[in-house]
Parts: structure tokens; C-alpha cells; sequence
């Protein structure tokens, strides 16, 4: 993965836009890597699924929490994406109260596919979705790259720690430091 072009994907958003008016003041917007890639240096975190339990309790919060040290070293935008629909996304980050961290939803799973990382979760219910791993992309390219160990269709367990948000800084500020 490592020098790597990340692959050229539309994602279909949903953006919030008063013009809409209405209760659910939302409109469909597409959004290509290039607009999340393209010129930023980034992090992008990508996990199983939205509302589940290490996603929710540790990895999501832990990089809102630690966004400013992210920007400290260089970085200019934290994404979390998911085999996940931009619905549910988004009342995802609603209900986690993202500020700093902007969500990515990649439904059909292209983009994932195209990254190598779309494994079967159909021992939990879920289908087709994305192995847990983290890279540091600059310019569209991965500079660094954070997979969890036992990458497998209906792996038994969630391997987190490798692509924990500690672990992607203790990796930059080592980066910095040399």
C-alpha cells in the first residue's frame, strides 16, 4: 500500500443545506477522493461498521479527542470511513458529536474493494465491509499505513490497536522527531 495512489471513487454525501428547509434540511452531494485527498495531508481510518462497539467506544472518540495533536504534526483533516450508507454516517457522527473528525461513506463499498480491505462480516450479520486498518495519506498517496492483524472473511475476533490513533501519532511524531 505504501506509495500508493488511493483509488478514484465517487462517494454519494449527504450535506446539510437550510435551502432545503423541512425538518431534514439534507441534499445529496458527491464527493470524489480527490475532493478528501487531493492536496491535504490526511488521516483516514477505516472500521467494520457504524454504532459498533470498539468503533463507537474507542477509535471515534479517540481521534476526536486527539485532533489537535494530529494537526500539530502536519495533518490537516481526520477521516473515518465505513461500509455505510451516508444515512447512517451521518447520524453516526451526529450522535458521537464530531467536531473535529468528518465522516466517509462508502455504501458500496468501492472504495474499500479498491483498497483491498473489503472483507465478508457474515458471521455478524453485516455483509460486506471493511478490515480495520488506518493510513496516513498525503496528496492522495499513503505515506503510512496501520492494518490490524488477521485480515479474513468472518474473522472471530476485532484486532484494534494497530490502527488505534495513539499508535498512528507515536508513528508521526517519530516521523518529525528524525
Amino acid at each position: 500500500m505504501l506509495g500508493k495512489k488511493v483509488p478514484a471513487v465517487t462517494f454519494r454525501t449527504r450535506i446539510r443545506d437550510e435551502a432545503v428547509g423541512g425538518p431534514n434540511p439534507f441534499r445529496w452531494q458527491d464527493m470524489t477522493s480527490d475532493d478528501y485527498f487531493k492536496g491535504k495531508k490526511v488521516v483516514l481510518f477505516s472500521l467494520p461498521g457504524a454504532f459498533t462497539p470498539t468503533c463507537s467506544t474507542f477509535q471515534l472518540p479517540d481521534f476526536e479527542k486527539l485532533a489537535g495533536d494530529f494537526r500539530a504534526l502536519g495533518v490537516d483533516e481526520i477521516y473515518c470511513l465505513s461500509v455505510n450508507d451516508a444515512f447512517v454516517m451521518n447520524a453516526w457522527a451526529k450522535g458521537q458529536n464530531l467536531e473535529n473528525v468528518k465522516v466517509i461513506p462508502d455504501g458500496s463499498g468501492e472504495f474499500t474493494r479498491k483498497m483491498g480491505m473489503l472483507v465478508a462480516k457474515d458471521n455478524l450479520g453485516f455483509g460486506m465491509r471493511s478490515w480495520r486498518y488506518a493510513a496516513v495519506i498525503n496528496d492522495g498517496v499513503v505515506e503510512q499505513w496501520f492494518e490490524e492483524e488477521g485480515y479474513s472473511d468472518n474473522c472471530e475476533s476485532d484486532p484494534y490497536g494497530v490502527s488505534s490513533p495513539q499508535n498512528i501519532l507515536e508513528s508521526l511524531k517519530a516521523r518529525a522527531a528524525a
